[in-house]
């Protein structure tokens, strides 16, 4: 593969990782907190996608027409909306379970997924949808000596880049440097001390659903931007993609999620360069199996201690 071809799939890659990164990020935090590991987050996910279309939609419709405008307004719309979803799968599918077995919630969260599967497909129709391009064009680096030897990065893969790691220090500061972060991290070490310290571990888990499905609204937001085009079962891929870059980074640990993603992202770029594009989602799920069994922990994980 000549370099600038390799130049190009490690941009894609990067791309595509902070994708799965800020998605991986729910699944993290959840786990971090409660334990347990909530399979609808993939379909909040695709549930952002459409209510990024419908917004784009709406805001055309009024005559919206200034493209920063447009994407900030319909930005802040996604992320309400979607956090109420990840406050009600909190409120419906985890809080009446919490006390039960680990199995009970698990269910109740695959349940919540095919829920809002079927949910969209009725209202939304089973046919693929799609946007009209919003931002065109592209930043291109030379890479060797030909006309055509270079590598390019477009302008809403660079907005990806950017969103994705402002979200990440954003993120990251909330949880080292505030209280609501020293409450999260004080839930997670030990709930019933927590709470015998005056913490709502209530409000705090609410929270952390919701901070979960805004990571992945906005990811919903950006992909929707990137390709145009969406259906109601994309979030079922993407999101075991990015629980395996969640496992493979440290199930648990923020930044994990984003080397996790970043790391998936690009072997499954490269995977796709100089392999086959038809194995790479099989190639993602082999590598959460060579994860689990080498390093359960993952990279920045750490093993899990039993408390006696």
């Amino acid at each position: 593969m000549d370099g600038h071809i390799f130049a190009q799939q490690l941009v894609n890659g990067l791309v595509l990782g902070m994708i799965y990164g800020l998605i991986a990020v729910g699944y993290s935090m959840v786990y971090g907190v409660i334990g347990m590991i909530n399979f609808a987050h993939g379909d909040v996910y695709m549930v952002s996608a459409y209510i990024t279309g419908i917004a784009l939609s709406v805001l055309a419709y009024f005559g919206v027409q200034l493209v920063l405008s447009t994407l900030l307004i319909a930005l802040l719309a996604v992320m309400t909306v979607t956090a109420v979803y990840g406050w009600v799968i909190e409120r419906v599918a985890y809080r009446p379970l919490r006390g039960s077995p680990k199995l009970t919630p698990l269910i109740s969260a695959i349940g919540v997924s095919l829920f809002l599967q079927a949910y969209v497909q009725l209202a939304q129709g089973p046919n693929p949808q799609g946007i009209k391009p919003m931002l065109s064009g592209a930043f291109r680096f030379p890479f060797g000596s030909g006309e055509e030897q270079f590598f390019q990065i477009t302008y809403v893969q660079t907005l990806i880049v950017l969103v994705a790691l402002s979200s990440m220090a954003a993120l990251a500061y909330l949880i080292g440097y505030t209280s609501l972060g020293r409450s999260c991290r004080a839930t997670q070490q030990d709930p019933k001390m927590a709470t015998l310290l005056g913490i709502d571990t209530n409000r705090i888990i609410s929270t952390v659903f919701v901070i979960g499905a805004i990571s992945a609204s906005i990811a919903g937001f950006l992909v929707t931007l990137n390709y145009g085009s969406f259906d109601f079962y994309i979030g079922f891929v993407v999101g075991v993609k990015a629980f395996t870059a969640a496992v493979l980074g440290g199930i648990g640990s923020l930044p994990g999620a984003l080397l996790g993603g970043v790391l998936l992202g690009l072997l499954e770029s490269l995977f796709s360069g100089y392999i086959s594009t038809d194995y790479k989602d099989a190639f993602s799920f082999s590598v959460l199996i060579i994860v689990l069994i080498f390093k359960p922990s993952g990279l920045l994980g750490r093993p899990a201690v039993e408390k006696v």
